[in-house]
């Protein structure tokens, strides 16, 4: 079973809004369970227990910005981000190329 967390980049504003509106859509669209957070650099800023939750989920995904970026903002909450999570990055990915991948089944290997 895989989990996805989707974070909507809200006080950044780096990821563009017309792509993270297309993503969102598309996993409501999927009816498929999936967690979604307003910002996880905020999250790490207030060293979110949920975080540590979050990262322990078996088969996790990503959907945010950098997989680095990612890394760090867990690492700075207090946990692990571990490495055969994949990351998908709405800063450089297409919407359709971030779609598809969700739509496969779960990668093994992290994303660059």
């Amino acid at each position: 079973m895989s989990c996805t967390l989707y974070c909507h980049c809200a006080h950044a504003q780096v990821v563009p809004a017309a792509t993270k509106n297309a993503v969102l859509a598309a996993l409501s669209a999927t009816g498929v369970a999936f967690e979604a957070v307003g910002d996880l650099c905020e999250m790490s800023a207030r060293k979110d227990p949920a975080l540590a939750r979050i990262a322990a989920q078996p088969g996790l995904r990503i959907v945010a910005c950098h997989r680095r970026a990612v890394s760090w903002l867990m690492h700075a909450a207090g946990t692990a981000l571990p490495e055969q999570v994949p990351v998908l990055n709405m800063r450089e990915q297409q919407p359709d190329a971030i779609i598809t991948a969700l739509a496969a089944a779960p990668a093994q290997g992290a994303s660059p």
